[in-house]
């Protein structure tokens, strides 16, 4: 399996077992808080380091939302500005906290021909294990 090199992504160079740049992402209160804010998910669980420990978690942790926004911008950072999310699919496992960081990394898993896609597959960890896993298609120039 190679790393690809994203300066000229099209659907024809992409191959089964290409992996995509790893990319870490520190994770930190503004991005937790304003990730949820800007995702209109109010719930205290995100922003408030009270409500978040009487709720037995030790911070406030990521929403699924945000995820969902690391995850596409992951893929779409490595497809390039002409590729076009069809699909995004992700499980959540440990949380995200404030003072760790997660580590993307995924591979091409399926090639469509037909819609000149790609399926990627991803997954998150952090300094607990797995945050996120899922796949993502995306079709390509």
């Amino acid at each position: 399996m190679q790393t690809m090199d994203t300066s000229n992504l099209r659907f024809d160079t992409v191959q089964t077992g290409d992996e995509l740049p790893a990319k870490t992402v520190p994770i930190t209160v503004p991005l937790i808080a304003g990730g949820a804010l800007a995702t209109r998910d109010y719930f205290p669980g995100h922003h408030d380091l009270e409500a978040a420990r009487e709720l037995g978690s030790s911070h406030i942790f990521m929403n699924i939302l945000t995820t969902n926004g690391l995850v596409q911008s992951f893929v779409e950072g490595w497809a390039g500005p002409q590729a076009r999310l069809m699909d995004l699919k992700i499980r959540l496992g440990a949380p995200n906290y404030p003072g760790d960081s997660m580590r993307l990394t995924g591979a091409v898993t399926a090639k469509d021909e037909a819609t000149r896609s790609v399926q990627v597959t991803i997954k998150g960890t952090n300094g607990m294990g797995p945050h996120v896993s899922g796949t993502v298609q995306v079709a390509l120039a």
